[in-house]
């Protein structure tokens, strides 16, 4: 009796270069493949970006491998572009303890993001430049992505089904009442320009300084009010993938984030890039650097279909786009994590630097 279970027993066991090669499809059939396009056209040479495929969080084993894809808009100069470009990611996988599994990195990311945009900025600011960027940052591991954005350049979600959602805040002065608030609140001033005779023109502005955003990295000669801490969002896709459309304002300053979705459907990612572009520039013109990266997250069977390309609209519903405000694709967002398309993992605005490091032991 004793005899046949061990048989048994010995039979139910799996070899362990089985074991090995059956966890390794299970992986391969798990990771989503990336691809991405980046199209771009200059007026005044401040946009820069940064597209790097090949990250890996265990140095040497190609399964931790993540891609990183940036966007930094540039203004008063290129010297503060140019420098979070060469320095902000490395200083964000700097401030993740070493040794961490695949989930406890993504939940320490967050964190390191915000430690990793406060050293940067403290860094620039200390070589004594006036120039200042945006910088939106977007993590891809797997079906996760991570975005941290200061500043006015955007990432758009089109999930499977067209529903298109904002990962990022815009920290314009103009159209976002919360950073005024808090401008105000911690001792500065917000205000149009003054011309002769009193009038006030252009956009709401922080003063001393005069910068429209209301966070930035460098920018040395604005004060205490402009903060380096981005807002952070993680989400999780549902294996149906989707598009990320990642651009500065030249882009968004002539579309909406549902044009912008809108236009390039049923492209593949490079050509996708080209179109969002040539959309911008149809719309509005060369007025600004304009600059635009597309990352499709595709399941790894490929039986994603592309969406057919958009109709063409009337002038009346493009307007009605552009006038959709942040609340209703804050709103839109939460109807994606309720019928399953997004997992929401990660959110947090505050400019509170003691409050967002939550006393965590990445030092800046």
């Amino acid at each position: 009796m004793a005899s046949r279970e061990g048989r048994r027993h010995h039979q139910d066991l799996v070899p362990l270069a089985a074991l090995i090669s059956r966890e390794m499809r299970n992986e391969k059939m798990e990771k989503p493949n990336v691809r991405f396009g980046q199209a771009a056209q200059s007026r005044k040479g401040e946009d820069y970006f940064l597209i790097k495929t090949d990250c890996q969080r265990v140095p040497g084993n190609p399964s931790s491998t993540f891609s990183v894809f940036a966007i930094f808009d540039g203004h008063n100069g290129n010297a503060a572009a140019i420098y979070t470009k060469e320095n902000l990611l490395n200083h964000v996988l700097g401030a993740i303890p070493r040794g961490l599994g695949r989930d406890e990195w993504l939940q320490a990311l967050p964190r390191a993001l915000v430690a990793g945009f406060v050293k940067t900025d403290k860094e620039f600011q200390s070589r004594g430049e006036t120039s200042g960027t945006t910088a939106t940052v977007v993590i891809v591991d797997r079906w996760t992505v991570t975005v941290a954005s200061v500043g006015d350049s955007r990432c758009i979600l089109d999930a499977q089904g067209g529903a298109v959602s904002t990962l990022t805040v815009d920290h314009r002065l103009e159209e976002n009442v919360e950073e005024r608030e808090r401008v105000t609140a911690s001792g500065g001033e917000v205000g149009r320009l003054s011309i002769v005779g009193g009038a006030e023109i252009g956009p709401l502005r922080c003063w001393p300084g005069g910068l429209c955003l209301s966070r930035s990295i460098g920018d040395m000669d604005v004060g205490e009010f402009i903060v380096p801490i981005p807002y952070v969002k993680q989400v999780k896709l549902s294996n149906a993938g989707g598009r990320l459309i990642i651009a500065s304002d030249g882009i968004w300053d002539a579309l909406s984030s549902e044009m912008a979705a809108q236009c390039c459907r049923g492209l593949p990612a490079e050509l996708a890039a080209r179109q969002v572009v040539k959309e911008a520039l149809r719309t509005r013109g060369l007025k600004d650097d304009t600059t635009c990266i597309v990352v499709d997250i595709i399941p790894p069977d490929n039986t994603m279909q592309p969406q057919p390309p958009p109709k063409k609209q009337n002038k009346l519903r493009a307007l009605l786009f552009r006038k959709k405000s942040l609340d209703s694709a804050n709103k839109l967002s939460k109807k994606l994590s309720a019928v399953g398309i997004v997992e929401e993992l990660f959110e947090e605005g505050s400019a509170m630097l003691a409050e967002r490091l939550m006393l965590s032991p990445l030092h800046v």
